[in-house]
């Protein structure tokens, strides 16, 4: 009697994510394609998804495309369950024109990527205390960002405004300016000189309830990054805000950035071969996270005025004919090294209290 031994398909599925409804496809071991389908964004149209694929053999990769915005639910759902995931970049402008741009297409395009090895990518896992601190630092930038522009504000009506307005506010500081404009009393806000008032106490009012809303979210953000990553808040020239930009571009599985030389291009701070012909050369990685890039800047800022060290390398480089711009970059890259080694020491997700 002969026995036979049932051979399970190994799937890849494939999902473009979207707002309400994510489209999946499916490819077996071989690149068939398998099926297509749309579920919703929900628990429970996450469980229909890995229904739907099971019923064609074993899950073993799914390919993501926006696995930060659109996706992130559905990474979240995927990682609990210990289903490997990669994230999926849209397909160039080039395919797209070949081959036309539909949902079907795009969630196909997504199983190939992840099935050939194009993308390999692992997504952040936005589970821990890195997932907290973006939370509470998207907060904090937009509170300081509209207590600039209510700023900007003030100072331009101050400058536009009647002689006696400017010259009440004429030298003053910061502080005396918004203690001066919170208490104008407009007796006519209908008239140029009343509305300018009434429009500097408004915008002084607005100004001090943003501080101190920035106040209460540093209360919870300024520990929080501490305890994360102490060897990091502890560098010099690294700032809470600079910590927190850092730990954000990480996230909170580090260790999916396999060398420091990938974090440094995740960063924007490693050169980029532009080399032709007999032409050898390299140019500047335009790309990259911005936001971590600016947190090096910063760092390097810093220490370029207060480090020893950094000042004494600024001058050896200058003297060998290296331009400022030159040497900031040099030295985001041996920042980007440390910080690197940084991360890999990060604490465990805080418990939720």
């Amino acid at each position: 009697m002969t026995t036979m031994t049932e051979v399970t398909e190994r799937i890849t599925a494939g999902v473009d994510t979207h707002r309400d409804t994510h489209m999946v496809a499916a490819l077996d071991e071989r690149g068939t394609k398998l099926g297509i389908r749309e579920f919703a964004t929900d628990p429970n149209g996450h469980l229909a998804i890995l229904s739907w694929l099971a019923s064609f053999g074993t899950v073993e990769l799914f390919g993501v495309e926006g696995t930060g915005t659109y996706g992130a639910g559905l990474n979240r759902f995927l990682h609990e369950r210990g289903i490997a995931v990669v994230e999926v970049t849209c397909p160039n402008r080039q395919k797209r024109r070949m081959h036309g741009k539909s949902d079907p297409v795009d969630a196909l395009a997504a199983a190939r990527a992840a099935q050939s090895g194009e993308a390999t990518a692992l997504p952040k896992t936005r589970n821990g205390s890195v997932e907290a601190i973006r939370a509470l630092r998207v907060i904090r930038r937009s509170a300081m960002r509209d207590r600039t522009s209510a700023l900007n504000q003030m100072r331009a009506l101050v400058v536009t405004g009647p002689d006696e307005i400017r010259d009440a506010f004429r030298g003053l500081t910061l502080r005396k300016m918004l203690t001066t404009a919170v208490h104008l009393h407009p007796a006519d806000p209908t008239s140029p000189d009343g509305a300018t008032k009434f429009a500097l106490r408004e915008l002084a009012r607005r100004v001090i309830a943003l501080e101190a809303e920035v106040k209460r979210n540093d209360a919870v953000l300024v520990p929080l990054v501490r305890a994360t990553a102490p060897r990091l808040v502890a560098r010099h020239g690294v700032g809470t805000d600079t910590a927190a930009a850092l730990l954000i571009t990480a996230g909170d599985n580090p260790q999916r950035l396999h060398s420091e030389a990938a974090f440094s291009h995740l960063c924007g701070a490693s050169p980029i071969d532009a080399s032709s012909g007999l032409s050898k050369h390299k140019r500047l990685n335009a790309g990259g996270d911005r936001t971590a890039n600016e947190a090096l800047w910063r760092i390097v800022l810093v220490r370029m005025s207060s480090d020893p060290r950094t000042r004494a390398y600024v001058d050896r480089r200058t003297v060998e004919g290296k331009s400022k711009r030159d040497i900031m970059r040099c030295l985001k890259r041996y920042v980007a090294r440390e910080v690197f080694a940084d991360l890999g020491c990060l604490s465990p997700a805080l418990d939720k209290q």
